[in-house]
């Protein structure tokens, strides 16, 4: 495959950047209406659903896609960066406890590596 063009790069660069605040964002809404009353956070979460099915309509059609890994075990060979490694013994079974950022993955593969909280799993 051809290399793109250096503006192709950059706007999909941006695209990308954009879309990872996005998913933050609206994490971080979601942990907010938790902590509503359920009838009157049902309408905002929902909205929160509808922004997020349209963010990754408009990332499919460039190609893109944003990959929540939670709860998934951990493997060392994952596109994924563990903020709390140090936190646990090297035998230790590990799941992904929470996305700090997502993995967006690309037709050729991985274009941004994410971030994660681990936990321990079952041994």
């Amino acid at each position: 495959m051809a290399p793109k063009p250096p503006e192709e790069s950059h706007l999909e660069q941006a695209l990308v950047d954009l879309s990872i605040e996005s998913w933050r964002l609206c994490r971080l809404f979601g942990r907010v209406l938790e902590k509503l009353d359920a009838g009157e956070g049902t309408r905002y979460a929902n909205q929160i659903r509808y922004f997020l099915k349209n963010l990754e309509g408009h990332l499919e059609s460039g190609g893109l896609k944003l990959v929540n890994l939670e709860g998934q075990p951990y493997d060392g060979g994952m596109a994924v960066a563990a903020l709390n490694m140090e936190d646990f013994a090297p035998d230790d079974a590990l799941i992904i406890d929470r996305m700090v950022e997502p993995v967006v993955m690309g037709p050729d593969g991985v274009r941004k590596q994410g971030t994660v909280m681990l936990r321990k799993g079952q041994a």
